[in-house]
């Protein structure tokens, strides 16, 4: 390939060293990190779409990211080359994972995702975590890769912790509930050892925890609201709560902010290797 500046030819780029070449612009400048979307399937009155809540693509945009929304993808070889050019993935919120998919009895409070969605995002995480691709992991996107990563979840936590808290109120988008942060954890990073409250909207929650993963926060009754990975060179941070939505605080926009400081840090370890 010829690389061609005002007029001139500066450079030749041979065809399979292109990817390389531009992954190498960006990572000069800023971080792409994909998004994936939610999905609605067409009926008699619209067409099929995907959408994104903007507080998700506005966060990586403030913490230093350049967002990269993907529709549901449906081969895997376009899941990988989507991913060859990314830095970062952020994993979106939004309807319950169906627990058929993983031997479970679907429980009646269960309303799951669109199929198409599903099949894109289970597929998407095993991609992610094949190539070691640093991830946030936030509401249903927790609970992904907890269950991709050998885990599994309390399908209503309202029945299978009856002593819990209300971790969701119908007629309060913006309900909260105290965080105890783990101490010497990115969660402490974040938010230091004052009083903490975030936002809650879920009925399902981490039940056994994944290998690999620690446990970074949890609510006054010990339900899960934050994890990261323990595994050798692979950032994961993961919420249950919601640090991009309306209701959050100024000090969850550091958990972006730590998300795209982990993505620089395994970039450089990935160009030191090479």
């Amino acid at each position: 390939m010829w690389i061609q500046q005002k007029g001139r030819i500066d450079a030749i780029v041979p065809a399979k060293s292109l990817l390389t070449f531009v992954k190498g612009i960006f990572m000069q400048t800023k971080p792409l990190i994909g998004i994936n979307s939610d999905y609605r399937s067409a009926n008699k009155s619209r067409p099929s779409y995907s959408v994104v809540c903007g507080g998700y693509f506005d966060s990586i945009l403030k913490a230093g990211g350049i967002p990269v929304i993907l529709p549901p993808l449906c081969d895997r070889d376009d899941i990988n080359s989507a991913l060859e050019v990314l830095q970062g993935f952020l994993l979106i919120g939004g309807p319950d994972l169906d627990p058929q998919r993983d031997g479970f009895m679907r429980h009646p409070s269960v309303r799951p995702m669109e199929n198409r969605r599903e099949s894109f995002d289970r597929e998407l995480v095993d991609a992610i975590a094949e190539r070691s691709l640093p991830v946030l992991g936030i509401g249903v996107g927790l609970q992904l890769i907890n269950v991709s990563q050998g885990g599994n979840l309390f399908l209503h936590v309202p029945e299978d912790i009856p002593r819990a808290l209300p971790h969701k109120d119908q007629l309060d988008i913006n309900h909260r509930h105290g965080l105890e942060v783990v101490p010497g954890t990115i969660m402490e990073r974040v938010y230091g050892d004052g009083e903490v409250r975030v936002n809650s909207m879920h009925h399902m929650a981490i039940d056994e925890l994944a290998p690999g993963f620690a446990v970074t926060a949890r609510s006054p009754d010990g339900v899960i609201e934050a994890i990261e990975s323990q595994v050798e060179d692979w950032f994961v941070l993961a919420t249950q709560f919601h640090p991009e939505g309306e209701s959050a605080s100024a000090l969850d926009q550091r958990i972006f902010e730590e998300f795209l400081a982990g993505v620089s840090h395994s970039s450089l370890g990935m160009r030191m290797v090479a």
